[in-house]
């Protein structure tokens, strides 16, 4: 019996936990200097001890055994399918999912920063690891990473990554540079995610600092919940959603979606509890700036309807999703593991479930599977639709 049971399931999150060498065959010669590669080369005698971990238990049955016992137990690069693809589709068949949507871990730091050469050589090159990581099995589906920053080369990620087969496109939750994500400039970026039936998604980390770090100089330090004190605590917790948020109702409130109104976008790792109070918070948003904001007047929709046909988003395990269905409405939420990120718990499946047993099957498919592939798009969409209509 696989995890997932006789539950059909796309995962909307999972990682790859990148060895110091991932990018290296896919950067441009002339840009490859510029990467940054202390970080990862501090982090060697885990890497290495990681490596030997996996080699072993590809030699040791019981090792291997063993491994498969601690499926979500065991985090970070000692998971099972971390870094090695191989291992990757033997974690996927013992979880039972159909699917399962691939994000890079920390390679994005060797290349993030202001300098756009490095940036642009940097994302080019992770887009290409990721997909070509991804080929190993169809049941990976590569996440590549496109700034905004320049337009111009915004676009060209983003027309090499569909090119690559990827199967959705993360964009940062910020500002793109000088320009709110709405500027004509980037038009044609959301025309062609539109056209190649792509969605755009947001990943926590996605907005930069969460939170200005005066809120923790309070003369009552804590550690963050792994154990140390630079990942994310409760105060950063609150901040999570913010710029997601913002950016989002930006996208409403100007237009975006009337303008290509098959473009698609997914929220990830940022919970939802909060979604179901934004949609009336940006209805009424519109209502009280509609008499002298003439973009408010022109919308086709409220803007809470936007948001229904528009946009997904994965809470976390243990969040009151039937709550969430009741308020926001069964088309906006999937499940996701965030394997083999700790963040994504020991048994996530079981902490959803303890919310959806007065569900309807078809809401219950929804969660688990129909709402990732309505995001998805293509072939997803028409096989949920079709599976759906028998449940």
């Amino acid at each position: 019996m696989t995890y997932a049971g006789e539950q059909r399931i796309l995962d909307a999150d999972s990682h790859i936990m990148e060895l110091a060498d991932f990018l290296d065959a896919h950067v441009d010669s002339e840009f490859e200097h510029l990467l940054r590669r202390k970080g990862m080369e501090a982090l060697k005698p885990v890497l290495d001890d990681a490596v030997a971990k996996a080699e072993r238990r590809r030699s040791d049955p019981e090792k291997a055994a063993a491994a498969d016992e601690r499926l979500l137990q065991d985090k970070g690069w000692s998971a099972v399918g971390a870094f090695d693809q191989t291992e990757r589709i033997h974690a996927l068949d013992l979880f039972g999912f159909d699917g399962q949507l691939v994000f890079a871990t920390f390679a994005t730091a060797m290349f993030s920063g202001r300098n756009e050469d490095r940036l642009y050589a940097g994302a080019a090159a992770q887009n290409r690891a990721v997909a070509e990581w991804c080929t190993a099995d169809e049941r990976l589906l590569p996440v590549a990473f496109v700034p905004l920053v320049d337009p111009d080369r915004a676009l060209q990620l983003v027309t090499e990554a569909i090119d690559l087969g990827c199967d959705a496109v993360m964009v940062p939750s910020t500002a793109a540079g000088e320009r709110s994500p709405t500027h004509p400039a980037l038009d044609p970026v959301w025309d062609t995610l539109a056209e190649a039936d792509v969605p755009f998604v947001h990943h926590v980390g996605g907005g930069g600092r969460l939170l200005d770090q005066a809120f923790h100089n309070n003369e009552r330090p804590v550690s963050d919940h792994l154990g140390g004190g630079e990942n994310i605590r409760s105060k950063d917790f609150l901040a999570i959603p913010q710029s997601s948020e913002l950016w989002l109702g930006a996208m409403i409130y100007d237009g975006i979606f009337d303008k290509f109104p098959k473009l698609r976008g997914g929220v990830i790792e940022q919970g939802a509890a909060w979604v179901p109070s934004w949609m009336r918070h940006l209805d009424y948003g519109q209502k009280a700036f509609r008499r002298t904001e003439e973009p408010l007047q022109k919308l086709q929709m409220k803007p809470s309807e936007y948001v229904t046909k528009h946009l997904k988003f994965t809470p976390f395990p243990g969040e009151q999703v039937d709550w969430m269905i009741e308020q926001g409405g069964p088309e906006l939420f999937m499940f996701s593991t965030d394997y083999p990120h700790p963040e994504g718990g020991r048994d996530p499946l079981a902490k959803f479930e303890e919310f959806l047993g007065d569900k309807s099957p078809a809401e219950r498919d929804r969660f688990f599977y129909g709402n990732m592939a309505e995001m998805l798009g293509r072939d997803f969409a028409k096989k949920a639709q079709a599976q759906e209509a028998a449940v």
